[in-house]
């Protein structure tokens, strides 16, 4: 049985709250308006999910006529019902703007609020005086309930499963305040060259991390993360079997994006730690304390946790497959970006504006240690003040919606002669001829530039200088390293979703480290192109090539091609 809802009076308007009568009142002079129209289903897709049956907080003064709202038509499929609710029985009401937006979802709440405006005009005319029912509506009532019974019956049993199921869900859920998210990456890493005269083989690698960010008052953030990988350091890396680190600390122009910077070691401590042992790689709590201001501080924290990284090739997972290529050496400097939450550290945000902002922290990478036991028992130092530690600030502006940059500067201070940026063979060592436990100052300056030519094209890149200098004054020695970076950044190429990238530039190279007959100037290639199987598994082939490795021309030209899985959950 189908009614014409304009046609039925207020016996109408009582069906339409029974939840049964919209599906079956849409009768109409065609069979066409019996559902919407491929246009009207796209753009309820494109729509959020509010409904038009809105709060009485959201909602425009009581509405009287259907062309109060702007976006019903009299061509549209329920415009008679909406004109019999608005202008007959008054308990529709449109949202601020003057619109109905018909084709959203409804939720539970704006039901309620809907239901609950029709239940009192209902009962405003069941008492009226001037208009009561007659024996003839109820009667018309009545036959209707009986009809529709069975659907009546299916959809309470529907509300009560969904309650049922949602008390299950919030009995067993994991928290109200934490979120749980994921990264897994699978890769094989081959590569050629070096110096040893023979190729390694194939390696599979492995990293997972899992992060809890959990907020206690809405606008803070406290951040845990754990992390496991397969990568050997020493003997068992892919740089010492090419022969590009001869300090054993896996330092080098060959390194992949994803590897933590000392894998296999502890640093502190100088002992080893196994494949795949589970570690505390994210601590880190982020609180607001003004409009403009924001506060952090953890024991396991990156200067990355911090600093915007402004160019598009940053993403470990997801991006660039090299080190060389995901940032700006001055935001490594001191492991600040090791990738197993080497340092404690605290600092701050400020804002100027949406379009400037300041960044700085203060970094302690032997924080929980009490004594100096020396070289080599404890080479970094001990205590939040006394041993190696970082000073690093980041001014960040946007001068236009298309261009992004990144001013940084670093003061360091270590207990030994190392640079801690992973990025080089000559990382440990930096001072040459000096001994490695000869402490060491560091000043370092670099920016990175992002041009967004369109929302698919971007070019990128980054240039640094590290200026290091004898801290014991027992040696009159200085040097200093360089670096630039320039890139092409492409997205939704060939297909939405997927990303590429092709990157030149010249890794971190100090002339005074290298011998002057085999001096070079080294340079890296790199291309990768990331293909989004779905929203949460990607794969990224690509490669890069070492042009005179480590800056010796004695070197040979190396290769490293990876094939890289990334999982997100």
């Amino acid at each position: 049985m189908k009614v014409n809802l304009p046609n039925f009076g207020r016996v109408g308007l009582l069906c339409l709250l029974s939840g049964f009568l919209p599906i079956q009142a849409m009768a109409v002079n065609s069979p066409q308006q019996d559902s919407p129209t491929g246009n009207q289903k796209q753009q309820s897709a494109d729509l959020s999910t509010s409904s038009p049956l809105v709060l009485a907080s959201e909602a425009i003064e009581q509405v009287t006529s259907v062309s109060q709202l702007s976006d019903v038509q009299p061509t549209d499929w329920a415009f008679r019902a909406l004109q019999s609710l608005i202008e007959q029985h008054g308990c529709i009401a449109g949202y601020p703007n003057g619109t109905y937006r018909g084709n959203r979802a409804l939720t539970r709440y704006e039901f309620a609020a809907g239901l609950n405006a029709c239940l009192d005009r209902v009962n405003e005319l069941i008492t009226s005086t001037g208009e009561p029912f007659t024996k003839q509506d109820l009667a018309t009532l009545q036959k209707l309930q009986e009809e529709f019974s069975a659907e009546l019956a299916t959809l309470r049993g529907r509300v009560d499963a969904v309650e049922a199921r949602t008390a299950e869900l919030e009995a067993n859920q994991f928290s109200t305040t934490t979120k749980l998210s994921g990264e897994a990456i699978i890769a094989a890493i081959g590569a050629r060259g070096g110096t040893t005269g023979s190729d390694p083989n194939i390696i599979l690698t492995n990293r997972v991390r899992l992060n809890l960010t959990t907020s206690f008052t809405g606008k803070d953030l406290l951040i845990t993360g754990l992390q496991a990988h397969n990568f050997l350091g020493g003997a068992g890396s892919l740089q010492n079997s090419l022969g590009l680190s001869p300090s054993g600390l896996s330092d080098s122009s060959a390194r992949t994006g994803f590897e933590p910077q000392f894998p296999g070691l502890d640093v502190k401590t100088l002992s080893g730690v196994g494949a795949n042992s589970v570690e505390l790689y994210k601590l880190l709590y982020i609180f607001p304390v003004a409009e403009k201001l924001t506060l952090f501080a953890g024991t396991a924290a990156e200067v990355s946790d911090a600093f915007p990284a402004i160019t598009p090739f940053y993403g470990e997972g997801q991006e660039s497959i090299s080190r060389f290529g995901n940032l700006n050496p001055v935001l490594r400097v001191s492991g600040g970006t090791s990738g197993s939450g080497l340092a404690s550290a605290a600092g701050f945000i400020y804002s100027f504006s949406p379009k400037l902002d300041l960044r700085a922290l203060y970094g302690s990478v032997n924080a929980n240690l009490p004594q100096n036991q020396g070289f080599p028992g404890t080479p970094l130092g001990a205590g939040v003040f006394n041993g190696s530690s970082v000073i690093a600030t980041q001014l960040t502006f946007k001068p236009t919606k298309a261009i992004d940059v990144g001013l940084n500067y670093a003061n360091s201070y270590h207990q030994i002669n190392i640079l801690g940026t992973g990025l080089t063979s000559h990382d440990t060592g930096a001072l040459p001829g000096v001994p490695l436990d000869t402490p060491v100052k560091i000043n370092s300056v670099g920016g990175t530039l992002t041009w967004r030519f369109s929302p698919q094209v971007a070019l990128s890149g980054y240039g640094a200088a590290m200026f290091v200098d004898d801290s014991s004054n027992n040696f009159d020695a200085s040097t200093t390293f360089t670096s630039w970076m320039v890139g092409l950044h492409l997205k939704d190429l060939l297909q939405k979703g997927n990303t590429a990238g092709l990157i030149f530039g010249q890794p971190l190279y100090s002339s005074a480290s290298v011998a002057p007959s085999v001096r070079a100037t080294p340079y890296h290639l790199e291309g990768y192109y990331r293909f989004r199987i779905n929203d949460n598994v990607s794969i990224t082939p690509g490669a890069f090539v070492l042009f005179n490795p480590e800056g010796d021309s004695t070197n040979r030209t190396t290769a490293v091609g990876v094939l890289r899985t990334t999982f997100t959950f």
